[in-house]
This record gives C-alpha cells, sequence and structure tokens, in this order.
C-alpha cells in the first residue's frame, strides 16, 4: 500500500441537514457521495458517513480519565499542534459547549496531550487531540 490506511466509520445522526452544517461547514469537513439516508464526509483523511437513524440515542457511560469524566463511546482524530490550537479556537469562537474544555490532559506525563471534547447535533461524542510530541502518541 502506497498511502497509510484510512480508518471508515459509520454513526448514526438525527438530521442530515445538521449532520451537514456540523461537519461540513463548522468542522469543514468536505462532502462526498450522500443519498437521502447519509452522506460521507473527509474528516481530516479519513471516511466518516453520518447515516439518519431516528431511533439511536440515549444514555452512554462514562470513564474517568485524568479527573474528568468522559464518554465511552466517542471518535475523534488526533491532529498536529497547530492544526487543534486553530480547531479549538474556532469551536470557542462559534460558541460550542464543550464536554471537556480545551486543555493538556496527562501533564508532564507519558502520554501527554491537548484535547477537547465536543458533541454533534444528534449527541455524537468527539474527541480531538494533539501531541507536541507524537512519540507519545501510544507511550505507557
Amino acid at each position: 500500500m502506497t498511502t497509510r490506511p484510512r480508518f471508515h466509520l459509520a454513526f448514526p445522526v438525527r438530521d442530515l441537514a445538521e449532520a451537514r452544517a456540523f461537519y461540513g461547514q463548522l468542522l469543514g469537513c468536505q462532502e462526498g457521495r450522500s443519498s437521502d439516508e447519509w452522506v460521507d464526509f473527509d474528516f481530516f483523511g479519513h471516511q466518516i458517513v453520518a447515516h439518519l437513524s431516528r431511533s439511536e440515542g440515549g444514555a452512554e457511560g462514562q470513564n474517568r480519565v485524568d479527573g474528568k469524566d468522559i464518554p465511552v463511546r466517542h471518535f475523534g482524530v488526533i491532529l498536529e499542534m497547530p492544526e487543534w490550537r486553530v480547531l479549538a479556537a474556532g469551536l470557542k469562537k462559534a460558541g460550542r459547549d464543550f464536554l471537556v474544555e480545551p486543555g493538556v490532559r496527562f501533564e508532564g506525563l507519558p502520554g501527554e496531550q491537548a484535547t477537547l471534547f465536543i458533541r454533534d447535533p444528534s449527541g455524537n461524542a468527539l474527541e480531538f487531540k494533539a501531541f507536541a510530541d507524537e512519540t507519545m502518541v501510544f507511550a505507557r
């Protein structure tokens, strides 16, 4: 394979127009193929697919991580630190509510990372993170 592997993730949304506004306009993800029931997005080089599903939702578990309640079911992407800072500033400027405010987790420890959590309009939890030192991604 000449390029790095990319992931594909399909997830439920309650409204495709909301998904297009959130992923396409707010996050800047280019839209790909679509139908009346789903839409593809280029999520930082990966393919995500928002599928219309009015029956999804409900309570989800949380785990305590570095003093914060983290939703068990979430997805996201690891960005370069400058990209992460731009995204965090843009989300703050847009007045988005954060599940976990932008900040540094595991400071001074292996795995130190900048992170933030938000929800899309359908309630899906997303994490965006960055490492000052890429060798720390899987550090123990």
